[in-house]
Formats: C-alpha cells, structure tokens, sequence
C-alpha cells in the first residue's frame, strides 16, 4: 500500500522539471499514436520517474502535478464498443465524457483505429455541466468521427456504461514528442457497483510512435511487460456479471479489490450511469 499521502509525493515528482500545458501540448499532444500499457508497483514507478527525471518534464498546473480524472464510457444496449475491443475487432472504438477535476474542464472524446492498428482520438470541448451526456452538438461530433472511420454506431444508440475515477501523474519529453502518464487511485463504476486497483499499484501508460521509447526500456528493465489493457474494459469485466472476460481477469486479480456493491446488482448488458 502507498499510504495516504498525495500522489505527487508517492510518485517523487519533485524531481523533475516542471512544464506548462501549452509546452506538454506544443511537443506531445500526440492525437495518432500507439498507446503501450503497464501494471506495475508504485515502487517500481518511483523508479522509473526517478530514471525519466533527466529527460521528461512534467505536466505543472500552478504547482500542481497531478489532476483528478472522470472519465464516463457510452455504449450500445448490446456493449457493441466493449465486445470489438475484446475481439480485437479492426474497428473497435470508443466514446467518452472527460472531466478534469480541478480544473472544471470538460471533452467529449471518440477513440478509433486506423488501418495500421494506431490508436487516433478525436477530441471536443464541452461545458462542464455536459460532463456524463452527448448533447446535440456532442452527438454531431461523435457521429462525424465514427461515420469517418467506418464504424457502423451512431450517437444516439449509445448510453452511459460506466464510470473511471483516478488521480493522473503526465510526463513529456518535450525533445522527442512522447508523453508518459501515471494513474493511480483508480477506480471503476456501474450502476451502485465500484472495484478498485489496490494502492499499491499504478497504471503506466507509454504514448509515442510505432517504436518502444525511453520509458518503454526503462520498463522493460525493470521486468515489467506491456498488456493488453483498458480501463472501460476492465471495470466491465469487473462489475457486469456474466461478460466473459476471464482473460482479462487473469491479468488483473492480483491487483484489483473485489466489487463492491452498495444496491442492486448491474445487469448485463444493458448500460447503467455513472455514480456520482
């Protein structure tokens, strides 16, 4: 377990070089790229902050280094985007709210694949009040990136699936255009439904080009592999009974606490909101 202290403080994010929205965005906002995935104790992240500290910045907010997150994930009554990610489907997708915390800043956001397996995110800001719906303006959007990228689901077949939670930790080297992220005090919702990462584990997420990078290695060094991995997935996977996602089970258990449930059960697999 980590303890109660601030993310910051776990992470020893003092030692590195502060940046600036606008220079993380300049030099790494990378919106085609391939996104590499890692489980891995917090110990082993101090190490690898500790290893990026002569070449990555992090993202600093006014003196603040981490953000709280609140992502919620719209799906088909039939989980269409959950079932094509498992399957490894070539047009998978995904369709998101994102709420920064702190900073009361809202996007509507659409995930897809391109033809070389890369992930592109399309991107639209929203009031924060939008935060959880697909407004008129937002569904316009959504419909325009999935009809793009060939995905046959439109805006208004799709409702609130779930909910994930957690405090994010964004380095960047601002040389090479890659960006690392932390996420850690994680957590996932359905319904009255909640499963958590343990504290003592953080999530890892490497966004570059089609080459492992510096924090890639670094990992690789440490013996920690990529996965196969999404939070939308996973928090699924983990509070909706009957999906069959014992591979992802196998990759998570020894990491993730058991739901929790405060009401009725979630039901699959129609959607359920988020908690709020």
């Amino acid at each position: 377990m980590t303890g109660p202290g601030p993310f910051a403080e776990v992470l020893g994010l003092a030692r590195l070089r502060g940046a600036s929205l606008a220079e993380v965005d300049a030099a790494a906002a990378l919106q085609h790229r391939v996104d590499r995935k890692y489980l891995l104790p917090v110990l082993s992240a101090r190490c690898l902050v500790a290893a990026l500290a002569p070449t990555h910045h992090v993202l600093d907010l006014g003196g603040r280094r981490t953000t709280g997150y609140r992502s919620t994930y719209f799906d088909t009554a039939g989980l269409g985007a959950w079932h094509a990610h498992v399957q490894g489907r070539r047009r998978r997708w995904k369709v998101r709210t994102r709420l920064y915390v702190e900073d009361a800043l809202c996007r509507v956001e659409v995930k897809t694949k391109d033809g070389r397996g890369a992930t592109v995110k399309h991107a639209r800001t929203l009031a924060a009040w939008e935060y959880g719906l697909i407004g008129a303006g937002a569904a316009a959007f959504v419909d325009d990136v999935l009809g793009g990228a060939g995905v046959p689901v439109r805006a208004g077949l799709l409702a609130p699936a779930g909910e994930i939670r957690y405090v994010r930790a964004a380095l960047a080297d601002l040389a090479a255009g890659s960006r690392v992220t932390v996420d850690g005090r994680l957590t996932c919702h359905r319904g009255r439904a909640t499963a958590a990462l343990d504290q003592g584990f953080v999530l890892v997420e490497t966004k570059g080009g089609p080459r492992p990078g510096t924090a890639d290695r670094l990992l690789m060094d440490l013996g920690v592999r990529p996965l196969p991995l999404s939070k939308y997935v996973v928090g699924q996977v983990l509070l909706v009974p009957g999906l069959p996602g014992n591979d992802v089970l196998r990759l998570v258990r020894h990491c993730f606490h058991a739901p929790v449930r405060t009401g009725p059960a979630a039901r699959a697999p129609g959607p359920a909101g988020p908690a709020r």
